[in-house]
């Protein structure tokens, strides 16, 4: 498996690069292997460490470490989500079961800043869900009604609210979670990985080729190695279904994004100097957008079944036209040519919206899979899939367990038409909100 990425990740660009990278380069033996070095293969590791200060532990990276959809996303850590099919009150137990599992996740990601200090631009200012479209009103209710049996915080906003806080006219309405956190996420990754203990052993772009158990061993080869380990954690996310994991219950989404250069004083004043906000569309394809913390506009408005391990730098620019647009549509007083650096990233999904997170064999066990939801959800089955493999159970483990577990998919090539139907259904459906 090998994954090439762009390099126009503002969140990785901003941060400094590193020069303490090792590439697999040989054959070795250790008693933990994670395969992934995103939020869920750290936190594996990091708390395996802690558990196993004498044990040989190795991590391992296709690319870069941090650097795949840990540090692509938009940088939202969520308390709750809309579009996750529990819309209803005859779903109201099994989305309490999911903010369960955000709410743990939140926590998860504050206990490690606390401890170490991270600086991630940390900004606890909610969340909104926002349309430009008056009809979708009446989902905002119903899902304010659902938010208020659980006891959420939140509250209704209209065109004229809504213009003083974000800087723009387009949505006439949105509903504001008070519980949602903004941050960097590269700078939260990076943070992981310069925090790795000490018998924890990183090694990056080094692809898995193949894997098999061998009686009680797992044999794991690479381009310019192998590695044979007593138990295996696959913490790869989106490419879990290319290494042949619970391949019919997860699939690859490629997402597109696109940063703003800093505004300047004068543009920033002509929106009316908003502080810091974040929206996420109320129909599943519309745009998720943020105002950072440094005066940049993010804009993520595409999704689509592709090739997950590459895209080409024309169709990156393909794709950047329509972040283009929908900034405009949204701040039209701001010039054209503002955009700084487009990227995709690839996301897991699951049928019914649900994580994996489980013991596959004896000695194997994988966690990913989590709807657009990996920054909390992603460090905290990172953690406790690493208790689990070593045969502990927590409290954690056993909310995780309590969710509705993900549904089997239909085989290729039913899946990929299936899948594409649906984004095309979705993507009209939201046109206006692009």
């Amino acid at each position: 498996m090998e994954v090439i990425n762009d390099n126009g990740c503002s969140w990785i660009n901003d941060l400094n690069p590193r020069n303490n990278i090792d590439k697999l380069s040989s054959n070795l033996d250790c008693e933990w292997l994670i395969v992934g070095a995103g939020y869920t293969g750290l936190s594996a590791a990091r708390k395996l460490g802690q558990l196993y200060p004498n044990q040989k532990i190795i991590l391992v990276d296709a690319q870069l470490a941090g650097e795949g959809a840990s540090s692509r996303n938009s940088g939202y850590l969520v308390d709750t989500t809309l579009n996750d099919g529990f819309t209803s009150n005859k779903e109201l137990e099994s989305y309490k079961k999911k903010v369960d599992i955000y709410k743990l996740g939140i926590e998860a990601v504050k206990k490690f800043i606390k401890e170490h200090q991270v600086d991630c631009d940390w900004n606890e200012c909610g969340k909104y869900f926002a349309s430009s479209k008056t009809e979708d009103k009446k989902i905002l209710e119903n899902f304010s009604d659902i938010l208020s049996k659980l006891g959420f915080e939140h509250n209704l906003l209209s065109n004229k609210e809504l213009k003083e806080r974000l800087g723009t006219n387009f949505y006439n309405i949105a509903l504001h979670t008070k519980g949602g956190i903004l941050l960097h996420p590269g700078k939260l990754v990076r943070a992981m990985i310069d925090t790795l203990p000490e018998n924890v052993k990183l090694y990056e772009n080094s692809s898995l080729l193949n894997w098999k158990k061998i009686n009680e061993t797992v044999i794991c080869n690479f381009i310019n190695g192998s590695i044979k380990t007593k138990k295996i954690i696959f913490c790869t996310n989106g490419f879990l279904k290319s290494l042949g994991i619970k391949s019919n219950y997860n699939f690859p989404i490629t997402l597109t994004a696109s940063m703003t250069r800093t505004l300047t004083d004068e543009e920033f004043t002509s929106i009316g100097e908003p502080k810091e906000w974040g929206v996420l569309p109320v129909r599943p394809m519309g745009a998720t957008i943020r105002m950072t913390k440094n005066k940049r506009i993010l804009i993520r408005n595409t999704a689509e079944v592709y090739n997950p391990f590459k895209m080409s730098k024309s169709d990156l620019l393909k794709r950047s036209i329509n972040q283009k647009l929908g900034i405009k549509k949204r701040f039209p007083q701001l010039p054209n040519n503002i955009i700084q650096s487009s990227w995709s990233g690839v996301v897991s999904r699951t049928r019914n919206s649900s994580q994996i997170f489980e013991k596959v064999d004896k000695n194997i066990f994988v966690a990913g899979c989590y709807n657009g939801s990996g920054i909390g959800v992603g460090t905290l089955f990172g953690e406790q899939i690493a208790i689990k493999a070593s045969n502990e159970s927590t409290r954690e483990i056993k909310i995780i367990e309590a969710r509705n577990k993900p549904t089997w998919l239909p085989p290729q090539p039913f899946l990929n038409i299936g899948v594409k139907a649906r984004l095309f259904y979705e993507r009209l459906r939201a046109k206006s909100e692009i």
